[in-house]
């Protein structure tokens, strides 16, 4: 070998011992089976990489890790090189997020819609929006879980949420809690509805989320596929950005552990957005400006037309 050759194979050899040398003696064995372990996991992931999606990709990290963990005793998300290599997989992909209703939408099914076919979806609907549900939420949702107090139904699933009297929601959940089979033996809220009676076999998960998709069949709305069963709770979640919630009360309400979660609604929210531009176009805020007029007695025209109005709240109180 020449000479330069030689250096090269023995600085080589030497930065090799080295290397060795820093792994513990007893416990080296274990170090180089994860040093294998790690490429081979990169070879499979990196195959696996060619069919599937990023989010697949993560299913399949987690199933695998929670494997080793158990049976082997080792944490391959302390491999550098395969983390490394998913965040690399992962660079540009977008998940499909469900589309939302609005409150619009939602008024005008519950409105429209008829009772004898669609009564459990409505239901489902409200107490969906409600708590800003998951779909196994609703599912596993008891009679037990829901106390009606009067004026509203207090309901636990284990986070608390109430649903108000507005418009007909309270006296649809007891219209079809009344026509619930007294021979029921379970205790699950959803049952099979159909031509304005309920059996006693409960609703599915597929069934259950498949709601929204059937609201958004129902009101023509376009893309109905992408109104899945995650829309109830991004659907609610949006509804309160757009009220300007704050983040701390929408991530309680939906029982959000990451911040990131909720503020991606915040973010997202079009009113929000709205607010933004006119406050940097407009150079307007949503400060209001108040003025008070004590009149005892006035003749209200039957037309009050407002134009070129931004950022403007009317409060009128009436007393005869």
């Amino acid at each position: 070998c020449t000479m330069n050759n030689c250096e090269s194979e023995e600085i080589v050899e030497a930065a090799n011992i080295a290397i060795s040398n820093l792994l513990p003696t007893k416990s080296r064995s274990l170090y180089d089976i994860a040093y294998n372990r790690e490429n081979v996991l990169l070879a499979y992931f990196s195959e696996n990489a060619k069919n599937y999606k990023s989010s697949t990709l993560w299913a399949q990290y987690s199933m695998v890790k929670s494997c080793l963990i158990i049976y082997d005793n080792i944490d391959i998300s302390k491999f550098p090189k395969l983390i490394a290599f998913f965040k690399r997989t992962g660079d540009g992909y977008q998940t499909k997020k469900s589309k939302t209703l609005t409150k619009n939408e939602i008024d005008r099914f519950l409105s429209s819609a008829d009772d004898k076919e669609f009564l459990m979806i409505k239901v489902g609907l409200i107490l969906g929006i409600a708590g800003a549900c998951r779909t196994d939420e609703l599912v596993n949702l008891t009679v037990d879980d829901i106390e009606d107090v009067g004026s509203s139904l207090i309901t636990k699933i284990p986070r608390i949420f109430v649903v108000t009297d507005v418009g007909n929601m309270l006296e649809l959940f007891r219209k079809y809690l009344s026509i619930r089979p007294p021979h029921v033996k379970h205790k699950r809220l959803f049952l099979y509805y159909k031509a304005g009676k309920c059996s006693s076999q409960p609703v599915g998960k597929n069934t259950m989320g498949k709601i929204p998709s059937v609201v958004a069949s129902y009101l023509k709305l376009p893309d109905v596929a992408c109104y899945t069963g995650h829309c109830l709770r991004r659907s609610s979640a949006t509804l309160l950005a757009d009220a300007g919630v704050d983040i701390t009360t929408i991530k309680r309400h939906a029982g959000w552990k990451s911040t990131t979660v909720t503020e991606g609604y915040v973010e997202n929210s079009i009113e929000n957005k709205t607010k933004i531009a006119n406050q940097v176009l407009v150079g307007t805020t949503t400060s209001a400006i108040t003025k008070t007029a004590n009149v005892s007695e006035c003749n209200i025209p039957s037309n009050i037309n407002f134009e070129n109005c931004t950022n403007v709240t009317f409060n009128l109180n009436a007393n005869k």
